[in-house]
């Protein structure tokens, strides 16, 4: 029997586990729906096991697919790491990247680390601002390539994901539970700062500043104490700190977006390396279904 793993059925498995849905992970991956239904059966079959739950309307894994969802990620990846190994020129030089303080620690580690591998020999500088400052510094040409955070999609950049802005705080604390409501946001400047604002008068909320800051180890250590409580994407939540449902009284934020945007004028190739680089590890670990 042979013990070869076809990449194909482990990238259909993994679309549908972030999806949800075959028809969703189709529209993803260029397929119909019968062609990810039958990839995924395929795959069923060649480890003679259920890998999905689908006695309910969205696909859940079951405790055999959660064992493989793990791996088949790091399979995936390693092959277009090597891919982009070999099939792409040997880059060298300088790149800079920007990123906002909130996503940065969430999703830039392990792109990183997989750019650094596949092309040991450029050097990456990092930049941590805010949205807007990054993409005034883009423009300027200070920076070649950024990631922002806003509140829509933009025809400037390329789309990474969608996700819903978030209350955040302390595991079964109290912050939210006081009046005023004591709010820990970032400087003028942060994204998410004016749905926070807007949500809380929407309710006729009071609250008042805790700290305004865009330094991460102060904003954590405000909700971290219990001493407040603070908006963040659902997929930054630090480990340490949760989401605030619907019974905590908060108002339900709108949903941000991930955009990517290279520099305005003729993009270097490092660039646009690093730019399908960022866009393939979204697709294949973070993306949300916009």
């Amino acid at each position: 029997m042979a013990r070869e793993i076809d990449l194909s059925l482990l990238r259909a498995f993994v679309a549908v586990s972030a999806t949800g849905g075959m028809t969703a992970a189709g529209r993803h991956l260029n397929l119909t729906q019968a062609a990810v239904s039958q990839q995924i059966k395929r795959l069923e079959e060649q480890f003679e096991t259920q890998l999905f739950d689908r006695s309910q309307r969205r696909l859940a894994m079951t405790p055999n697919g959660e064992r493989l969802f793990a791996h088949a990620e790091r399979i995936l990846s390693l092959n277009d790491e090597i891919w982009g190994l070999m099939t792409s020129p040997a880059f060298e030089g300088q790149i800079r990247v920007g990123v906002p303080h909130d996503i940065v620690g969430v999703f830039m580690p392990q792109i990183l680390r997989g750019f650094a591998k596949a092309w040991p020999r450029v050097e990456v500088s990092l930049l941590c601002r805010n949205s807007k400052d990054l993409l005034g510094a883009l423009d300027q040409g200070e920076i070649d390539l950024i990631l922002t955070t806003e509140a829509k999609p933009n025809e400037r950049s390329q789309l990474l994901m969608s996700d819903q802005l978030v209350w955040i705080g302390a595991p079964n604390g109290t912050a939210h539970e006081r009046t005023p409501l004591p709010v820990t946001l970032g400087d003028k400047q942060c994204a998410f700062r004016s749905a926070a604002v807007k949500g809380l008068g929407a309710i006729g909320r009071d609250w008042r500043f805790t700290c305004s800051t865009n330094e991460l180890s102060a904003f954590y250590t405000t909700l971290q104490a219990d001493i407040a409580v603070a908006p963040l994407l659902s997929s930054a939540v630090p480990e340490g700190l949760e989401i605030l449902g619907a019974d905590s009284g908060l108002p339900v934020l709108p949903t941000y977006y991930i955009n990517l945007y290279l520099a305005p004028t003729d993009p270097s190739a490092i660039s646009l390396e690093l730019a399908e680089h960022i866009t393939r590890s979204f697709a294949n670990r973070f993306f949300k279904a916009a």
